[in-house]
């Protein structure tokens, strides 16, 4: 007869886990990034984003340096959206207090979708867009994913038009290529502000999610010295044909202002994301369906585990992949709580933090089958697990 191992956890270990996972049960919140260009161009193949180069720019080797940055400005800020939010709440006292906030964006169609920042829009009860000048137009939220940190808005076209900022491809750059930065920085309209990039792959984080200390990666970031300040979120960061390569996300600064170091989402990130925020309303990406927990953090509060890392299975979605692989979470028992399935590595690639797990479905497509490898009862065993996204009654936070 074969004996059972269950390890148990003690008092303390079991207080540490209740605390942390008391931060699961916040709701639902979008997952991050990009993934297979064939699956997002497939679900959203009625969305068209320009990519032909604007008119009216020079061939930037037979003008000078200045000339070029003239036109590109002259051509494109009109295409640079103003934003500006509203938010209301009440304070302690029942008064509604008003909350503003600014940004900026870019319009990609002639339909007037506006692709932004998602924390330029965070929060918004109202949104108005200017396009220059004294008019205003009322805008609407498409669709926002805060994994990526990038949302698109949309507001009724003029009869005039509009000007289109078309998308380049942000996997040709190379580090010292000039670029330009169009925005509206401490709510200054139409600001410009050139650079170069100043180096490539840096790895940045989408929005946190309620109960995360900090938001999923965004791989690949462009870093420049073009000067972003706040209002310049959301904003395009354009190459020297006017073509946008990414959109200013972030700044790396002590004090709050620009000291050189800033960070845009790569535009191939857009070109991916936007289509299906346009069509659904949100990214729609695989996923386990698993809030995990590193292995490491537990053993660093002197949990005794029967591996050095991985991911414990804390809870699970509903009618998730997951659950219905057969994959267990923590279980309470007669003498305490029992630990769940501890997931080792996913086709043969080994987990030991969430990151890991999140860049490797960053790669795979919805109804994918992936091989997971877990630790159940102090045996390893590997489980097939059929990904999907996760029903919209979750209340598991579908991070994973």
């Amino acid at each position: 007869m074969t004996k059972k191992v269950v390890y148990q956890l003690t008092a303390r270990q079991i207080l540490f886990l209740a605390l942390a996972t008391a931060f699961i049960a916040v709701g639902t919140v979008a997952c991050l990034s990009n993934f297979s260009n064939a699956l997002q161009f497939r679900d959203a193949k009625n969305v068209v984003l320009a990519e032909s180069a604007p008119q009216g720019i020079s061939e930037p080797s037979v003008v000078s340096d200045e000339q070029n940055s003239i036109e590109v400005y002259k051509m494109l800020s009109p295409g640079v959206a103003f934003i500006t939010k509203t938010s209301y709440q009440q304070d302690m006292f029942g008064d509604v207090e008003e909350g503003r906030g600014s940004g900026s964006g870019s319009v990609i169609d002639n339909q007037g979708h506006i692709l932004t920042n998602y924390h330029v829009i965070e929060g918004a009860q109202r949104l108005n867009v200017s396009l220059g000048g004294a008019k205003t137009y009322p805008a609407e939220v498409i669709g926002a994913d805060p994994d990526t940190d990038l949302a698109v808005i949309k507001i009724t076209p003029p009869q005039e038009g509009l000007t289109i900022i078309s998308f380049s491809d942000s996997d040709k750059l190379v580090v010292g290529q000039k670029v330009l930065a169009i925005g509206n920085p401490f709510g200054l309209d139409k600001t410009l502000t050139t650079g170069v990039i100043s180096g490539l792959q840096r790895p940045i984080r989408g929005r946190a999610a309620p109960g995360m200390p900090q938001g999923r990666p965004i791989e690949g970031a462009i870093q420049t010295d073009a000067s972003i300040n706040p209002g310049n979120s959301g904003g395009p960061l354009l190459d020297k044909y006017g073509k946008m390569i990414g959109i200013n996300s972030q700044i790396y600064s002590r004090t709050g202002g620009s000291v050189g170091v800033g960070f845009a989402i790569p535009v191939n990130i857009a070109k991916r994301v936007v289509p299906q925020l346009i069509q659904f309303g949100e990214v729609r990406r695989p996923k386990l369906g698993a809030d995990l927990f590193s292995i490491e953090q537990l053993r660093e509060q002197g949990a005794q585990l029967p591996v050095q890392s991985g991911l414990l299975i804390r809870a699970l979605a509903a009618r998730g992949p997951a659950e219905l692989a057969g994959l267990r979470p923590i279980s309470r028992t007669a003498n305490g709580i029992a630990l769940g399935d501890i997931i080792t590595s996913i086709d043969g690639e080994k987990v030991g933090d969430l990151d890991d797990v999140f860049r490797f479905l960053d790669k795979k497509q919805i109804n994918d089958t992936v091989r997971v490898e877990i630790v159940r009862d102090g045996r390893t065993i590997t489980v097939p697990v059929k990904l999907s996204p996760l029903p919209q009654t979750s209340q598991v936070r579908p991070t994973r």
